[in-house]
């Protein structure tokens, strides 16, 4: 029965509750805990309850449990039982629908242990039938319907020492109403702390989204002044690389910024509508500027001086002090115009010395350099083996030979000073080419440097004047040098290959664009043509005497062409010596002279000096006789053809108009 499966262990401990107004009844009394005593609840121990049912073994375990408390819990010592606590026993009479105080009253003694006898066999499931408790109490019941619902009459007799269990149900349902009002008491305060969180978060909403409008509001108004302030302003960084900083690529564009923001100021400054931030700015600009105009002044001044070390490669500090750090040059210039004027002056002077030292050394260098003395003893019209000259190495100045291959060389560059002095001589083409090889790369090399520096303040103007600074005296020293290696020379061939590697020199500066060159080029021919003519003059004039000297009857003994005491026996038609001479010289004037034009004096001197040899054949071959008219026709003809067959392969116009002239010579004579 339910009544049954409320049964239990009554707690012992539990405090006494006051007496009711209740009768006599014979069981054993037991203390009444229903009373609305305040009393503390006693205390279990963890894990356990007073309503515990597990030591009756036919209890259901469905039996109500109190709640369970957590170990260490101070509910027990915090609540206490309120005073108006509604009587258990009228509420149980509510649920039974009857009344129990006037049953406990008249309900005859009897054996507590007899009434509080537990029946042998309990109805698990009890079918109500939809009746209230008392109705189901009421109910006719017979022997079958007892024994399946009670297994036995039980007086209400029996409930009485239930009491107590029901007075510890009803001190759990107390302790479970405080601490329901305890709880309802924090969910209250939870509440208005939530209402106070929820308040707070309303007010951060409001104050991010108040926030969120000024953001939105400054990121207008910074896209707005945000590049007018960033034009007129400078970062502490760019500040101390200008005052403090090492000089490099770090440095240079902290003044490009320097220089853009003087820019914007200046604008600024000259418009309409001034800006205060910008008067405020200006002087801290100019005195940044003049800082770095200081640094940059004593940088230049540093690597100009250098430029004077001794050995020092001033094309080294040229691309790598001043070529990389021109912006330097161009900010001073910009902001500072007399200072670099100076520094320009300072560095043209610097230049101007350091080349003329060195290619006065270089001269002095070349000129202890062995060269071949050509001279009139060498003319054609001179007997070599008559003539005494100071002691040399044996060479032939009249043939061209192998002095050729100084036009054909490629990428060739100056012999150093150190090399100069060897053992080998050479002919006066080679001090002259290796001098103006070196003269003139560096002038090309300064050129470049003067253009790429100095520019875009410069002008064309502006940078000849400049490259005439720096180099009018080297190429002073270069015409003297070249006036002193053919002044006493006779040698036609050496003249004529300096003139064809002048043309050469000429022909490089144009193809490498540095047209500041032409006045020396054109100066170096000055000294070279005049000279090759009183060369071939020379050369002219000795055969000219040596026709002079020739007489009728000695004519075939001439330039040793006579080999017996009697001249008629040493008549002979073989060529004679000096058209083999002229040949030879012939041939190297026509080799040199292939690609040039009719406005060289060239082609008028040998046009002479071919003149002059015919005559001195002419004359010779008369030295036959009226009677030797045939042997004559076969000389000239010998010697023509001679001629022919030297400079057969010369190519050229020059060439090929000497070679028609020979020609008809030679068929006039009677030659095939």
């Amino acid at each position: 029965m339910w009544l049954d499966r409320l049964s239990g262990h009554s707690t012992p401990s539990a405090s006494p509750l006051p007496a009711q107004n209740r009768s006599y009844s014979p069981a054993t009394r037991r203390p009444n805990h229903l009373a609305p005593v305040v009393a503390v609840r006693p205390s279990y121990g963890p894990r356990t309850s007073s309503l515990g049912l597990g030591s009756h073994p036919n209890v259901s375990t469905t039996s109500l449990n109190s709640p369970r408390l957590q170990n260490g819990s101070s509910l027990k010592q915090e609540i206490t039982l309120p005073a108006d606590i509604t009587d258990p026993l009228g509420a149980l009479e509510s649920i039974i629908g009857r009344s129990l105080r006037s049953e406990v009253n008249e309900r005859p003694g009897a054996n507590e242990s007899a009434a509080l006898k537990k029946p042998t066999h309990l109805q698990e499931d009890v079918d109500f039938s939809g009746l209230s408790l008392q109705e189901f109490v009421d109910q006719p019941t017979n022997g079958d319907n007892q024994g399946s619902r009670f297994s036995g009459s039980q007086p209400v007799e029996e409930f009485e020492s239930e009491k107590d269990r029901f007075g510890d149900l009803h001190q759990s349902i107390l302790a479970c109403d405080d601490v329901l009002k305890s709880v309802q008491t924090s969910l209250t305060v939870f509440q208005k702390d939530l209402g106070a969180v929820s308040a707070e978060i309303e007010t951060l909403q409001s104050r991010s989204a108040a926030m969120n409008t000024k953001l939105e509001n400054r990121k207008v108004v910074e896209r707005l002044l945000g590049p007018a302030v960033e034009e007129v302003s400078i970062a502490p960084g760019v500040v101390k690389t200008l005052s403090e900083g090492q000089i490099d690529s770090n440095w240079i564009n902290a003044l490009g910024m320097l220089d853009k923001c003087s820019k914007t100021v200046a604008v600024q400054t000259d418009a309409p509508s001034t800006i205060l931030s910008v008067s405020d700015i200006k002087p801290l600009l100019v005195d940044l500027t003049n800082k770095a105009i200081e640094r940059i002044r004593d940088f230049f001044v540093a690597q100009i001086k250098a430029l004077r070390f001794p050995s020092i490669n001033a094309q080294i500090i040229q691309q790598q002090s001043f070529i990389k750090y021109k912006d330097l040059y161009r900010f001073l210039s910009k902001h500072h115009s007399q200072l670099a004027e100076e520094i320009g002056q300072a560095y043209i002077n610097t230049m101007r010395w350091y080349y003329l030292s060195n290619f006065t050394r270089y001269r002095q260098a070349l000129e202890r350099m062995s060269v071949f003395i050509v001279d009139k003893l060498d003319a054609i019209g001179v007997d070599p083996t008559s003539a005494t000259k100071a002691s040399q190495p044996p060479h032939d100045p009249l043939s061209l030979g192998r002095r050729i291959d100084i036009l054909k060389r490629s990428n060739s560059t100056a012999l150093p000073s150190h090399l100069t002095e060897n053992r080998q001589t050479h002919y006066l083409e080679t001090p002259f080419f290796h001098f103006n090889l070196a003269l003139l790369d560096n002038a090309t090399a300064e050129y470049s440097f003067l253009t790429t520096f100095f520019s875009p303040n410069s002008t064309l103007q502006t940078h000849s004047r400049q490259f005439s600074a720096i180099f009018g005296p080297t190429f002073a020293l270069g015409q003297t040098l070249t006036k002193s290696l053919i002044e006493n020379s006779d040698d036609c061939l050496g003249i004529l290959l300096c003139v064809r590697l002048n043309q050469s020199f000429a022909f490089e500066l144009q193809r490498r664009r540095t047209p500041i060159a032409d006045g020396y080029i054109n100066g170096t021919n000055m000294h070279l043509w005049p000279r090759f003519q009183v060369a071939m003059d020379t050369h002219s004039e000795s055969v000219r005497r040596a026709t002079a000297s020739i007489s009728v009857r000695g004519a075939a003994s001439t330039l040793g062409l006579g080999i017996g005491a009697d001249a008629a026996s040493r008549q002979t038609t073989a060529p004679h010596m000096l058209a083999q001479r002229f040949g030879q010289f012939l041939q190297g004037i026509l080799t040199l002279s292939q690609d040039t034009g009719d406005d060289e004096p060239v082609s008028n001197s040998l046009g002479r000096l071919r003149s002059e040899v015919e005559a001195f054949l002419t004359k010779v071959g008369k030295g036959f006789g009226s009677s030797g008219e045939r042997k004559r026709e076969r000389f000239l003809a010998n010697n023509y053809s001679l001629l022919l067959t030297i400079i057969g392969e010369t190519e050229g116009k020059l060439a090929g108009e000497v070679r028609e002239h020979f020609e008809g010579l030679r068929e006039r004579a009677g030659g095939t």
